[in-house]
């Protein structure tokens, strides 16, 4: 009879990928929680989020990053830190495209053919809106296209399609080592960070064109009580007549925001939440270094 334990497996599991291809529904699905916002918009994801799935005999931590873009600012510039350094201690890496992804040919493919040494999950995703041939037709593509690649699977993050099976895979790539983070932890992001994360989620639903992307939010202060939670935030813009906009009129854009984004806390948190809105504006904040590194964007 073997009395042998179970050794127990640990590493990072990085989600790369163009902007919309669905890195954070994907990492949502995987971890059972909703840690990414996700929204239709491209390059919700500003930074790196940890995900920590634990089990008896393994602990998974993934990466969500930005959507890999040429970089036009310096926040881009941050963000795409973000994707590369988490290429640089994964143990697993999961290349999410999804059905309608044009092929070109971009500088993270040419550096994931050089990558032999790590197991490379290519996965096609949303194929819950293509017909067979369509998905064959891409993975065959990717076959030919990055031939390193461990596995290329067809999935559908949305409908859970495929997502068992990539868990088993990515356990079997696994090195054997204890765990990195306490097992009780779900992130290693902090509470004040998802409560922003779901006012700047409202506020990619609510408002059209460039204004979404011109915001920050900060949470200036997060008190919690036993049966509440009161917090502070303020939604940083880069001119007043955006300012003027995210407020509406009569504030009522603005009451939105804040209702739909206290609802959410609310579940997320598990208690009551009195949730107080500012708007500012902070000129040029997504080229200022110093902004960018008092919003965390300092890799």
């Amino acid at each position: 009879m073997n009395t042998e334990p179970t050794p127990h497996r640990a590493g990072f599991v990085s989600i790369i990928g163009k902007p919309n291809v669905g890195k954070s529904t994907l990492m949502n699905a995987l971890m059972g929680e909703r840690l990414s916002i996700v929204t239709s918009k491209a390059q919700t994801t500003r930074h790196r989020i940890l995900g920590i799935l634990n089990g008896d005999d393994f602990q998974l931590v993934y990466s969500d990053t930005p959507g890999i873009i040429q970089p036009k600012y310096e926040l881009h510039n941050a963000m795409m830190s973000f994707v590369y350094s988490s290429l640089e201690d994964a143990d697993v890496i999961l290349f999410v495209t999804d059905i309608y992804e044009k092929h070109d040919e971009e500088p993270v493919v040419e550096r994931l053919r050089k990558m032999v040494d790590t197991p490379i999950l290519l996965l096609v995703n949303k194929i819950d809106q293509a017909d067979q041939a369509e998905v064959e037709a891409k993975v065959e593509y990717w076959r030919e296209h990055l031939p390193n690649a461990t596995r290329v699977l067809p999935i559908s993050a949305l409908e859970k399609f495929g997502t068992g099976e990539l868990l088993d895979l990515i356990l079997g790539y696994l090195p054997v080592h204890p765990p990195y983070y306490p097992k009780d932890e779900l992130t290693d992001k902090p509470e004040r960070f998802f409560a922003a994360e779901m006012i700047r989620e409202k506020i990619f639903k609510l408002y059209k064109k460039e204004v979404p992307y011109s915001c920050e939010v900060e949470i200036e202060e997060f008190k919690e009580d036993e049966d509440i939670i009161r917090m502070r935030s303020i939604i940083y813009v880069e001119r007043a007549s955006q300012k003027g906009i995210i407020i509406g009129q009569q504030g009522a854009a603005l009451k939105k925001v804040g209702t739909w984004a206290r609802e959410e806390m609310e579940k997320f948190f598990q208690k009551k939440v009195f949730l107080e809105i500012h708007v500012k504006v902070n000129e040029n904040w997504r080229t200022d270094p110093k902004a960018l590194s008092r919003f965390g964007y300092n890799q």
